[in-house]
């Protein structure tokens, strides 16, 4: 179907900014901020799309798109994780480092740098003093900086005090220097709202992050599903994009590898079959599911095993069934936790459900975490029942416990209501390959 073509989705490495899709709000939100110096704070979470934006907006051709001279401004980009590990010191040798590097037309102060670099001075003040020899020469830095989650958190060599010093400074430079600050703009990404990152506040300072403009980085809508689907040439159907939200729920990551895998076997002729794909799409996905359950906390865990263990009941024979007694009444006195997941991209409203009020984002995380809950041996199954309490009450933890019980002793009847996904897999293969 597609001969000798390349396949256009992206797989294991950010999005260029040429075959970025969508986020038109939140690019037009930035430049707005750019071009009054302002500053903003993107979060969400694993796979959405962050550092592909940073790369969009460090573009020269989106500085055009947005009626804006890329020649005035000095762009630095770089993620914190690449400061290992992370110490303020690091953070502003970063900076300078990549700022000297990103001179190229202005030798005498690429040489200042140089000399602050060898000397060991790199620090706010030194940045503070070459932002205004960029006013000077007309031109300004805009800094964007991945996982900055990376910058409030202590290690070893960061304590606690460290952190609270260097958040201040950052805020003092781009809010108090009134020279310098007009030749500053900074964007920064994290997984999570600043807010929630934050080490605990000093009531009588204002807060280090409210210079920021907090915006979340949400999972693609209908119509930036669509420009995603586009190389495949075919006009995107209620249906189709019924059975696609089932899958990836317009997680950009998942519908990336989805769209890979379909396009790599439509090319070559050979249409995959129903679970060919699953397992492709399971064993592609395995290691972000993962590393998105590890990052959820114990009550996040419990909620999702909960949701997951509700949603398999329905699906069960009546007569193969465990006792789920008060779930809703569980997820109301939880909603700041399911905010929570729902604001990483875990999981995502339900429409008309009065029980279970969220659902999973991909239906394929709901099997995970059925196959994690399998993983549940005697001494972690103890465990969790202590943890269960923090959320339900003494009856709703049995019950919870005998169902996680009866779902690692009946595996056979679990795996056949898992097989929920295939006629979702079969409506997505049949319009494409039809």
């Amino acid at each position: 179907m597609y001969p000798n073509s390349q396949n256009p989705f992206v797989v294991g490495t950010p999005i260029a900014p040429e075959r970025f899709v969508g986020r038109n709000s939140l690019i037009a939100t930035a430049f707005d901020l750019i071009h009054t110096r302002s500053h903003l704070a993107v979060w969400g979470g694993l796979g959405t799309g962050k550092t592909s934006f940073l790369a969009k907006l460090a573009s020269p051709e989106t500085w055009i798109e947005q009626g804006l001279d890329p020649s005035i401004a000095v762009i630095v980009r770089f993620s914190c994780e690449e400061i290992e590990p992370f110490t303020p010191s690091g953070f502003w040798i970063k900076v300078l480092s990549l700022l000297k590097d990103s001179l190229h037309t202005e030798p005498e102060l690429q040489d200042q740098i140089k000399t602050v670099l060898v000397e060991s001075r790199a620090s706010r003040d030194s940045l503070r003093q070459f932002l205004g020899q960029l006013g000077q020469r007309k031109k300004f830095l805009v800094l964007l900086v991945d996982d900055y989650d990376a910058a409030v958190f202590q290690n070893q060599e960061y304590s606690e005090e460290n952190m609270q010093l260097f958040l201040s400074e950052c805020r003092n430079l781009a809010i108090y220097s009134v020279e310098e600050k007009r030749n500053l703009s900074i964007i920064v990404t994290s997984k999570k709202r600043l807010n929630d990152l934050s080490p605990p506040l000093n009531i009588n300072q204002s807060p280090w992050y409210n210079h920021y403009l907090f915006k979340q980085i949400k999972p693609f809508d209908k119509t930036e599903i669509e420009q995603l689907l586009q190389p495949f040439n075919k006009p995107i159907t209620a249906e189709l994009r019924q059975a696609i939200e089932e899958i990836a729920g317009g997680h950009p990551y998942l519908l990336q590898i989805a769209s890979f895998l379909l396009y790599q076997n439509l090319r070559n002729d050979r249409p995959p079959q129903i679970e060919e794909f699953v397992r492709e799409f399971e064993s592609s996905t395995k290691q972000f599911f993962d590393n998105t359950w590890q990052r959820c906390d114990d009550k996040e865990r419990n909620l999702l095993m909960l949701m997951a263990l509700a949603k398999l009941r329905g699906r069960l024979h009546e007569r193969r069934r465990y006792d789920l007694k008060d779930v809703d009444l569980i997820f109301t006195q939880s909603e700041r936790n399911l905010t929570n997941l729902e604001e990483q991209g875990v999981i995502k409203r339900a429409a008309n459900n009065v029980n279970i009020p969220y659902l999973f984002t991909s239906s394929l995380m709901e099997e995970w975490v059925i196959q994690e809950i399998w993983n549940s041996d005697e001494d972690s199954l103890r465990n969790r029942q202590r943890e269960f309490l923090n959320l339900m009450s003494h009856q709703q933890t049995e019950n919870m416990r005998n169902a996680i019980v009866w779902v690692g002793n009946h595996k056979s009847d679990v795996l056949s209501a898992l097989k929920f996904v295939y006629p979702i897999i079969d409506k997505i293969l049949k319009f494409f390959v039809v």
